[in-house]
């Protein structure tokens, strides 16, 4: 059966003068507008496309996608607010509905929001809600430490920012293991770094430690060479000066120079680190 919100793989059925009909299972079929046909298509064709109601609440097929897809979260521009609710632009013709039920505040035009896309049980129809905690940490987390995860940026808080982790549970990662920008809405590969007791995820931004370690190791090098060989920040500065010039914990920093030290490819002195000739 036809997923909606969803993807879904679709074959051709028959032409019409305004489009295509696309065969959904069980005798029904779903229209793909004429503007969305590309030439070559014929009967007997699977299609991948993005299935929605329409202004009618009809089944509706296109091939262009939506900035986010039912059971995903992602921030939302508001285009218009009326009677109804906040409608946002997620990149389709028909803009999406958050009822004001589902708003935590009364949202307002122009701004952004991080919201949840969900198939309404009794409309049938797609709407979002921003009222997060509704659709996160509804199962049991089985992560493991270290294990890679992707995170949306959901909210800066006085610790840090929470996150939403693999569109499923909250997660944590805080302001001091923060190196680079992060934005709301952003989504960015993380690592868990501890599950705790009470069930909460403290994570880390970016890939795992060894390769972490290695990606670093050849920036430094980049920085020596472009600086004629040498840099004056070592294991002796301080984090925040670290922070400042390479984006980076103090910990990654001393592996880094740690990992290029057993390739023989700097010498350490106690006021500069200096590249080794030929490595």
């Amino acid at each position: 059966m036809v997923q909606i919100g969803k993807i879904n793989t679709l074959k051709v059925n028959r032409f019409v003068d305004f489009g295509a009909f696309l065969e959904a299972g069980d005798g029904i079929e779903i229209l793909l507008p004429k503007r969305y046909l590309t030439e070559g298509v014929k009967e007997g064709d699977e299609i991948d496309v993005f299935v929605y109601n329409d202004s009618e609440d009809r089944l509706v097929a296109v091939t262009d996608r939506p900035k986010a897809m039912v059971g995903e979260f992602a921030l939302l521009r508001v285009s218009q607010v009326n009677a109804t609710g906040a409608f946002l632009d997620w990149g389709l013709p028909k803009e999406l509905l958050v009822p004001f039920r589902e708003q935590k505040v009364r949202m307002e035009q122009g701004r952004y929001y991080v919201v949840y896309i969900y198939l309404d049980d009794n409309t049938k129809r797609i709407v979002a809600s921003a009222k997060l905690d509704k659709f996160v940490d509804n199962t049991i987390p089985h992560y493991r430490t270290d294990e890679l995860v992707d995170v949306l940026i959901a909210k800066r808080t006085d610790l840090g920012y929470r996150v939403i982790i693999n569109n499923l549970h909250w997660g944590m990662i805080y302001h001091n293991e923060v190196f680079a920008e992060i934005n709301i809405g952003e989504h960015h590969q993380a690592r868990v770094k501890t599950i705790r007791r009470d069930g909460k995820i403290d994570l880390l931004l970016g890939t795992k430690a060894k390769s972490r370690t290695a990606d670093l190791a050849e920036r430094l090098v980049e920085r020596m060479r472009a600086n004629g060989g040498s840099m004056h920040i070592t294991d002796a500065s301080t984090p925040e000066e670290i922070r400042a010039y390479f984006k980076c914990s103090k910990r990654d920093f001393k592996q880094a120079i740690g990992h290029l030290f057993k390739k023989h490819r700097i010498d350490i002195q106690p006021d500069a680190i200096t590249l080794v000739t030929n490595k």
